[in-house]
């Protein structure tokens, strides 16, 4: 099954044919009725929490098309535009801000990245560096809620969203603080920025009134999930009905085009999403059906005494596979085989979760198939080549937050315990 998944991506076909190709192989092999395929597709589109998905990439879409993304860069630039390397600080701040809105790394890139880049570069930024902090600021939408990767993982896993997004906010938050030192560094070096207005609390809360609409959205969605009022299926919902709302009633963004662009975007979004689900599904079936987790426990059988050393291993093949693989097609068919490994070791699932994300996040920024990368090399009008050598600097606060996550992890916990308890 290996063999021919590496073989039929290697001859340039899509992740979805290749994994389906290959589960057809394994149930060859195992002499295991085909209708397993069919299946599993079935039970992979069943579960109501998928919802959430298309939902909330269509709210991240409603929101950037009606004019949210200009108000949060406007806040930012208000807040930090007057530093060395202020419009970099800005892309860091507005990508968190709409990291909380649109759940997708690549979408919040585009976001912010097609307003901030270009103004990075008439300001005498190098082009390569402007890409590249829009592309690792970016892919803080994977990792600060409401996440696409964190409801995978959860909907393979069964551990609970809610925990998930709680546990995803301080290191989102943490790792985008990381990012703004190093491009403060980088700018201050090269001279970038420099030359916004001094800071002062009277356009910082001017800012913050026009822009109220878009600041509040990820309070009443985020806060409506943890206050139980919605769930994140009924909390997606209501980020489509709000995203419309505020679109076409407050800044009047969202013209009918806008709207079939948006609609658009979803459908293939989550058209890809399906696919990628239903073949791999039955991959990770096969999976468990040939005892693959307990051959892997069986490897690592001399390690359990070292979980950290187990964490690095597997963090290391997560990089490494990502960047020839796919995020969402990655968490489905190996967390299936390192799932049952960690939690074995006595390894929080949450942590896990947070831990798989953020290694997926490094396979956004490396290529060949970085895909924050070539959004971000298609906004600067340069190569993903050069943007990719602009975003080794910018790797080190994930590597850092690996490391963070493999030997001091009790910290990701404390906000899902503070407000659910412990989990048991």
């Amino acid at each position: 099954m290996a063999v021919v998944f590496v073989v039929t991506m290697a001859i340039g076909m899509p992740i979805p044919f290749a994994a389906g190709i290959a589960t057809v192989a394994g149930l060859h092999i195992a002499d295991i009725p085909m209708t397993l395929m069919a299946q599993a597709a079935w039970t992979a589109f069943e579960p109501f929490p998928l919802v959430t998905i298309p939902l909330f990439v269509l709210a991240g879409q409603l929101m950037e098309q009606g004019g949210m993304s200009e108000k949060l860069v406007n806040i930012a630039q208000k807040l930090v535009g007057a530093y060395k390397g202020g419009l970099g600080l800005v892309t860091v701040v507005a990508c968190m801000f709409f990291a909380a809105l649109s759940g997708s790394g690549p979408a919040t890139t585009a976001a912010i990245g097609s307003i901030t880049i270009p103004a990075m570069q008439a300001e005498g930024y190098r082009s390569r560096f402007a890409g590249a902090i829009a592309a690792a600021a970016g892919a803080l939408g994977s990792m600060i809620p409401p996440s696409n990767l964190l409801i995978i993982f959860a909907l393979v896993t069964d551990v609970s969203i809610p925990r998930l997004f709680l546990a995803g906010i301080i290191p989102g938050i943490l790792l985008g603080l990381m990012l703004m030192v190093v491009v403060f560094v980088i700018s201050v070096k090269n001279d970038y920025g420099g030359t916004g207005e001094p800071f002062r609390w009277g356009p910082l809360l001017t800012a913050f009134w026009e822009g109220k609409w878009a600041v509040m959205a990820p309070v009443i969605i985020l806060g409506g999930i943890y206050a139980g009022i919605f769930t994140p299926s009924e909390a997606a919902g209501v980020a489509v009905a709000y995203g419309l709302f505020v679109g076409l009633f407050i800044y009047r963004g969202l013209t009918l085009a806008k709207l079939f662009a948006a609609f658009k975007f979803t459908a293939i979004v989550i058209g890809t999403v399906l696919f990628i689900l239903g073949s791999t599904k039955a991959f990770g079936q096969l999976v468990t059906i040939f005892d693959i987790p307990d051959a892997v426990l069986g490897l690592f059988r001399g390690l359990v005494d070292y979980p950290w050393l187990v964490m690095l291993l597997i963090g290391v093949f997560y990089i490494i596979v990502g960047m020839w693989l796919e995020s969402i097609p990655q968490i489905i068919i190996f967390t299936a085989v390192f799932f049952p490994l960690v939690t074995s070791l006595g390894i929080d699932p949450v942590v896990f979760g947070i831990f798989t994300v953020m290694t997926c996040e490094i396979g956004f920024l490396t290529p060949p198939i970085g895909v924050n990368l070539f959004v971000a090399a298609r906004i600067s009008k340069t190569t993903i080549e050069d943007i990719s050598v602009g975003v080794l600097p910018l790797l080190i606060p994930y590597l850092l937050m690996i490391l963070l996550l493999v030997f001091f992890s009790g910290w990701v916990t404390f906000l899902p315990d503070l407000v659910y308890g412990p989990s048991r």
